[in-house]
């Protein structure tokens, strides 16, 4: 039977991989993700978890360790977070487009420089665009949920995908909740045994990763993309077999308070449940204000975010991203591709914040608020606008 229980979301992670039965974790520390992997260490060292921990000297040998591992058959986890995970960069575009389906959990922190060890969504900003399946937690319950639900989109033979289950760092990592512990009949009856796709067998030799010459790369990526827009089927049907065992519903976009919302705030992460607080008490304001939260951001969920948007005239974005000299944000910009030329669209202004772990606070909300009110009546100067500047 579950228990509940007062746990950092660091560990609680850690305890839903080890109900996974993750066979091998490649793992490097760095902060705020080394108590997902130090908990792990700790399991497996006291026979808690029969699985093959290996302490590499960088993150860039991890995820090469994962490839290896997932290739000969192994369910394969890893963390990480920030610098380390742009040192895995060159690596991370291999296992999607080999069709890898490792799992790995990102505590979200900001890129240098300045040095930060804090919050804001920079590091998996850039790591976009790298065909791996990604979804947002907002609290220690959904890390934990998220995690289990990855092994069993992931390791799902019409999907074969590696997958990102995106934490805010200090947020959310090393927070304390009540958090539901699945039993582990439960999680064997939600994620079976892993039976990889493809595989290296000695007995059944194969080549996985050769040289792709001009004529076959392009068909390589198309069939990658093919594959990441099809895996949402997936993805929604295991969180349909998820809320049946285990009682709690996940949809790739949520929605708060949208009814008759004529001004909606976007949100990913933490910080959505701040957001609430705000639509509340301008709620209580009389002005129509509602939330729409994005949990699934590859594939990007562009019919049900279309339909969770309504009627709404104004969509307030918030990134946690600063790109320098781009147009906007990437969600932003994400949105501003989803509705272009969309008869009825609503006005879309992108906002950063949150930078660097700065708080994003109920007063930010509103003053975002505001501010998308009073752009919809004139075109602003720029496309975004970084919030909380403090004055020199």
């Amino acid at each position: 039977m579950a228990k509940r229980v007062g746990i950092e979301v660091s560990i609680a992670i850690a305890e839903a991989v080890k109900l996974a039965d993750a066979d091998v974790i490649p793992a490097y520390p760095i902060t705020p993700q080394t108590h997902i992997v130090e908990h792990l260490s700790e399991l497996v060292a006291n026979g808690e978890l029969d699985a093959e921990f290996i302490p590499v000297e960088s993150e860039h040998a991890a995820m090469s360790a994962c490839c290896g591992a997932s290739a000969a058959g192994a369910r394969t986890f890893t963390s990480s977070s920030s610098q380390g995970l742009s040192l895995m960069s060159e690596i991370l575009y291999i296992p999607s487009t080999m069709r890898l389906p490792i799992v790995m959990v990102v505590a979200n922190r900001a890129l240098s420089a300045p040095i930060s060890i804090w919050n804001d969504h920079q590091d998996i900003m850039v790591q976009r665009d790298i065909g791996w399946i990604q979804t947002f937690a907002e609290n220690g319950q959904e890390a934990v949920d998220l995690t289990l639900h990855a092994f069993r989109v992931a390791e799902d033979r019409k999907v074969s995908l590696p997958m990102i289950v995106n934490i805010d760092g200090f947020t959310l990592s090393h927070v304390i909740e009540p958090i539901e512990i699945p039993d582990q009949e439960e999680v064997d009856k939600f994620l079976p045994p892993f039976k990889p796709r493809y595989k290296l067998d000695p007995r059944k030799p194969i080549s996985m990763g050769p040289v792709g010459v001009p004529e076959v790369y392009t068909e390589a990526k198309v069939a990658l993309d093919n594959a990441l827009k099809a895996s949402k089927r997936v993805v929604l049907k295991a969180w349909d077999e998820f809320a049946e065992i285990f009682g709690r519903k996940y949809n790739p976009v949520e929605t708060y308070r949208t009814e008759d919302a004529e001004v909606l705030l976007v949100t990913m992460g933490s910080i959505s449940e701040t957001a609430m607080t705000a639509v509340d008490a301008m709620r209580d304001s009389g002005q129509k204000v509602g939330l729409v939260r994005i949990r699934l951001w590859r594939p990007f969920p562009s019919v049900e975010f279309r339909k969770a948007a309504g009627k709404a005239k104004v969509l307030a974005v918030i990134d946690r991203c600063l790109p320098p000299g781009a147009v906007c944000g990437p969600v932003g910009e994400e949105l501003r591709s989803l509705f272009y030329k969309v008869p009825g669209a609503p006005k879309i202004f992108s906002f950063v914040a949150g930078l660097g772990g700065r708080d994003v606070t109920v007063e930010r909300f509103e003053e975002i608020v505001d501010k998308a009110k009073a752009y919809a009546k004139r075109r602003p100067k720029e496309l975004y606008e970084v919030i909380g500047v403090r004055e020199k």
